[in-house]
């Protein structure tokens, strides 16, 4: 048997869980590789729609799984209890310095007929990458594997945060769990769509206005993070 041939078997041979994860790595890959302008975001969502959304998508499809595309009572429920409990952290961190220096990621104004249609595409950029980390990865295979599905992408959605402030890097492991845990809970992308997509839209917002608490105090409340603030 060629090698061709033992690879195709072993295709065909392989769970829903392993193609999940195998394609998930190759996605990866390949998100990193396909190098788009930092400030084209439009280039960017093209990139993360293919990427993260049709190739999870048609997987899912062609094999009658679902990656938690559905909106019922509990995925209310939760979307508004997660999205409550990260405002917080979004009002705190659009304050510091390394925060504000950073966002938006792609340039915009407070001008609504720019700042709308920038944080649509940004939640377009947001849907992409949920369907790929808390859906392929978490909620797609969760019905295979149980609640050890959350801890599948953290350390791949801390390596796809390399280059953004060390705070926002610190916390992208955490923040993947708690998104992975409230989703595998109510079986749907809502909440984490809502609460990352809505929180960057209100960071973009806040940074491009004096900040809510004075940078000062962040600062000196956060001093003993061994990391630049």
């Amino acid at each position: 048997m060629s090698v061709l041939a033992r690879i195709r078997t072993a295709a065909l041979e392989s769970s829903w869980l392993q193609r999940s994860l195998i394609v998930g790595l190759a996605l990866s890959i390949l998100w990193s590789s396909w190098s788009v302008p930092p400030s084209d975001l439009t280039a960017r969502v093209v990139r993360d729609a293919v990427v993260f959304l049709f190739v999870p998508a048609v997987l899912a499809i062609t094999h009658g799984r679902t990656l938690g595309f559905r909106v019922d009572r509990r995925a209310l429920r939760d979307t508004l209890l997660l999205a409550a409990f990260v405002l917080p952290f979004y009002l705190v961190g659009s304050s510091l310095p390394s925060i504000r220096a950073y966002y938006p990621m792609w340039h915009t104004t407070t001008a609504l007929g720019e700042f709308l249609p920038h944080s649509v595409q940004q939640l377009l950029v947001v849907v992409a990458a949920e369907t790929y980390y808390r859906g392929l990865l978490c909620v797609g295979v969760s019905e295979d594997i149980g609640f050890k599905s959350v801890f599948i992408s953290p350390v791949v959605y801390a390596l796809h945060h390399v280059g953004k402030p060390p705070i926002e890097l610190l916390l992208s492991g955490p923040t993947d769990v708690l998104f992975g845990a409230v989703d595998y809970h109510s079986r749907s992308l809502l909440p984490s769509i809502v609460a990352h997509g809505l929180g960057l839209t209100l960071l973009d917002w806040l940074a491009l206005h004096d900040p809510v608490i004075p940078p000062a105090d962040v600062v000196a409340a956060l001093r003993w993070l061994p990391i630049p603030l």
